[in-house]
């Protein structure tokens, strides 16, 4: 019936094909952004910023030892004379109960940064162990308060730069600044990333905790849904 309708009103017919044109030239539209930003999103994850004179330089948890390799670079080229390590939360209590030695992550990207040029004297390990980025964030900024500072580079992986700025946007109050910078020992393809299984983990980590930041953190670590909890009496 439709078909007889179109036939016996040309006119129809006419604006009938030229809503589906625009209809499939919209799809493939949506289809090519939809490309382009797959492709892109590894590249939109990196967000450093120029490096300038500090008070600190602060080693982010993991990606060992690229990330303390990094920050003993910049320690090196005179841009800030201290540098703070992140203490990760750890099973060393357990451990240590069991008998068993651990060696905390901490420790080696101290040692690196020793190996790196950087005095003993000017590194310093965080006094409370962190389970999140959030966490670290948190930490950085009750440190230097506590210590008198106001400007600190933080050293991380590529990726993970976009989330830092996020987190510290969301958490400081605007009176400390922050230059966050990637350190590229830790590889990261981002004009490739859904070719490799790490980063391919890292790209969707990376987006959900940008989603959780920008959301207000409705998704909590363990750690801190703990801490929340009332005490049982």
């Amino acid at each position: 019936m439709v078909t007889e309708r179109i036939s016996q009103n040309p006119t129809a017919g006419k604006r009938l094909r030229h809503t589906t044109r625009i209809l499939l030239i919209f799809l493939l539209l949506v289809v090519i952004a939809a490309i382009v930003a797959f492709r892109g999103v590894g590249r939109w994850l990196i967000r450093e910023d120029p490096l300038g004179k500090s008070d600190v330089i602060v080693v982010l948890s993991g990606s060992m030892p690229a990330r303390a390799e990094e920050a003993g670079r910049v320690f090196q080229m005179g841009y800030a004379p201290e540098v703070w390590v992140s203490r990760p939360d750890s099973s060393a209590g357990e451990l240590e109960n069991l008998g068993i030695p651990f060696t905390g992550e901490e420790s080696y990207n101290r040692d690196v940064l020793i190996q790196e040029g950087v005095p003993p004297a000017a590194i310093r390990i965080f006094p409370q162990p962190i389970a999140n980025t959030e966490d670290e964030v948190e930490e950085i900024l009750e440190q230097m308060r506590a210590q008198n500072k106001h400007r600190v580079i933080i050293v991380t992986s590529p990726e993970h730069t976009r989330r830092v700025r996020a987190l510290w946007r969301r958490l400081s109050d605007g009176g400390l600044q922050m230059r966050v910078h990637a350190a590229y020992q830790d590889e990261f393809d981002a004009d490739a990333w859904w070719k490799s299984t790490r980063d391919t983990y890292s790209v969707v980590r990376e987006l959900m905790g940008l989603t959780n930041t920008w959301a207000g953190f409705p998704v909590r670590s363990h750690e801190a849904k703990a801490a929340e909890k009332p005490a049982l009496h």
